[in-house]
């Protein structure tokens, strides 16, 4: 049996951005296109990296900004992504609704979509929906939540809307936003009512500890170990997680390249490895479910110093602020 491997990528402009006063244009330079002094890193440069290895990409992209910004800005954040023929799904922050201009809920606010009544959930995720095919995606069949702050009411309201998938159970947001009710454990898809819920994938790198298969969180050893694991275990499907801005500083200055090597890194190894298969929504058929989770990769002493190492390193090179000569 192979795995489905799906990379996503949340695709978003910046809330906290927009709250400090950065211009429009300007997050969504940094935040989505990735521009630098050197070069460009954002959606651009992470589809010619899926297009070198045959990957597909899936961009959970947040429309929120349009109730601020107007919907022109929702169509540029898609339009480069279906100009390549990658996937468009549908991810929300509602912290946008601190500046609309016509609120889809009567001003009401909150910084998670958990945080909204059942009816609200509903009012928001098809606002957004809608504002996606608006631009010109495709009718989304998939959501992610924003900071993963989803609960049990989001699931109803995406299968009231009538999308299939869901993956915003983070294991390792479980109890700070994330309220959806699956057991930490939780690895493979699980259905709910007509919905799937696809958790997260990740490793256990210490005792009892999870960390997900996020590009900025795992070393390259430890993605490719735990994609090789997936596939010696049985499990239908490894879900991996990477944003829009992840291969830059946090301050989006600069290239971070240690995490620009690892997405290289994992493109190649899902493109050399014959068990893994590279998916997107639109061509995954629907996994087993009511199984037992399979079990994570287990931790490694070596793996994880190594990483803490990398990152150390990483964090000197390419996050701290350098003094102009």
């Amino acid at each position: 049996m192979s795995v489905a491997a799906l990379i996503t990528i949340d695709t978003e402009l910046s809330a906290g951005r927009q709250a400090n006063g950065l211009p429009v244009e300007e997050n969504l330079r940094q935040s989505v296109l990735g521009e630098t002094a050197a070069g460009a890193f954002g959606v651009g440069w992470q589809m010619d990296r899926f297009d070198r290895h045959g990957v597909r990409g899936v961009f959970f992209v947040d429309p929120m900004p349009g109730l601020v910004h107007g919907p022109e800005i929702v169509a540029r954040m898609i339009e480069p992504i279906l100009a390549r023929g990658h996937e468009v799904q549908l991810h929300i922050h509602t912290e946008w609704l601190e500046w609309a201009k016509d609120s889809p809920v009567e001003g009401r606010r909150g910084r998670n979509i958990g945080d909204f009544s059942l009816s609200d959930q509903i009012a928001l995720l098809g606002w957004a929906r809608d504002a996606l095919v608006q631009a010109g995606a495709p009718a989304p069949t998939a959501f992610r939540a924003g900071n993963f702050g989803a609960d049990d009411r989001t699931l109803a309201a995406l299968e009231a809307l009538g999308l299939s998938w869901d993956s915003s159970f983070n294991p390792d947001y479980a109890g700070r936003g994330c309220a959806i009710s699956l057991p930490v454990a939780a690895s493979d898809p699980v259905a709910v009512g007509s919905l799937i819920e696809i958790p997260v994938s990740g490793i256990e790198d210490r005792p009892g500890h999870f960390r997900p298969a996020q590009v900025c969180a795992l070393s390259s050893r430890e993605m490719s170990a735990a994609l090789d694991h997936a596939c010696e275990s049985g499990a239908p499907l490894f879900m991996i997680v990477t944003h829009s801005f992840e291969m830059l500083s946090r301050d989006r200055q600069r290239p971070n390249r240690m995490v620009m090597r690892r997405l290289e890194s994992l493109c190649r190894h899902i493109a050399r490895e014959p068990r893994i298969e590279s998916r997107g929504f639109a061509t995954l058929a629907a996994p087993r479910t009511g199984r037992a989770s399979s079990p994570r990769l287990g931790p490694s002493t070596v793996r994880t110093g190594l990483r803490m190492a990398e990152q150390m390193i990483g964090t000197w090179r390419y996050e701290r602020r350098l003094r102009p000569a």
